[in-house]
């Protein structure tokens, strides 16, 4: 049995990079905040890695939007966490836009790397979802943050770009450090996972005087879960007909998320092929 992590004072804390923090289980925001704030009871929808680019890509997406459609009570909105597309051209990512326009609720989404057309060329997916780079909203007291942490169609090795940092920099001003807040970014941020950004940490490390609750992410298809104190950061199975699981599993599907007491749960819902 490993021995207890030494206690720190507030200044340690303060010091200790984003996984070290992390790691010991200190967020020092969600500590200070815990049964601070008001926020509502909700439900949304978390699906990422579509990969959209063909026929039968269409035919998949209108059984997935049915089988959502079909949850009660009503989601508040869907979360797509990049790859809307395999290639990033217009058609590809149109389709899989007006795919999810037929959901009937707000959908807000961030880039991913194959929604890039070549190398760093963004052009399609910027006309088709304008200020759907780094944005937030709220919903009944939650605050979702979400953010580019794409380095044009690289995959691994990657590095959050300057923008999106100094985008951060800028709106947490503006966020309330009591209420409960989720980061949603295609590159997955939780700690040993394939694809993390080199300076993942550096993102991470803003959100620590905040009740950061969740990070949602995709890129990696498997489902992983790391917990620490009270932040859950994941990775879920892509929702692609067109490709597979990194994991070798078959089930492709979404994430239900419930909202209850300033905490964040999830519930994988699996979409069956015809």
């Amino acid at each position: 049995m490993s021995n207890p992590p030494p206690p720190f004072t507030r200044r340690e804390v303060l010091c200790l990079s984003a996984g070290s923090l992390l790691a010991y289980g200190l967020w020092p925001g969600a500590l200070r905040a815990a049964d601070a704030g008001n926020s509502g009871e909700f439900t949304f929808i978390a699906v990422n890695d579509l990969h959209y680019q063909s026929e039968r890509c269409g035919a998949w997406f209108e059984r997935v939007v049915r089988q959502m459609k079909t949850h009660e009570p009503k989601p508040a909105f869907c979360l797509i966490i990049g790859d809307y597309a395999e290639h990033g051209t217009k058609s590809e990512l149109g389709a899989a836009r007006a795919a999810f326009q037929e959901l009937g609720l707000p959908v807000h989404g961030v880039i991913g790397n194959h929604d890039y057309t070549e190398k760093d060329d963004r052009t399609a997916y910027e006309k088709l979802f304008p200020k759907a780079l780094n944005y937030h909203f709220t919903n009944d007291g939650w605050q979702f943050v979400g953010l580019d942490t794409t380095q044009g169609r690289a995959a691994s090795n990657t590095t959050i770009h300057a923008d999106t940092l100094q985008y951060v920099d800028g709106i947490l001003p503006k966020l309330d450090r009591t209420q409960p807040l989720i980061i949603f970014t295609h590159f997955p941020l939780g700690l040993l996972l394939p694809g993390r950004p080199n300076n993942a940490d550096d993102l991470l490390i803003r959100f620590k005087d905040y009740n950061l609750q969740a990070v949602l992410n995709g890129h990696f298809h498997a489902f992983t879960e790391r917990f620490f104190g009270r932040v859950t950061l994941t990775t879920n199975r892509c929702c692609a007909i067109s490709r597979e699981n990194h994991d070798g599993t078959p089930e492709k599907g979404y994430f239900l998320c419930t909202t209850k007491e300033g905490r964040v749960t999830r519930t994988f819902v699996e979409v069956k092929p015809a």
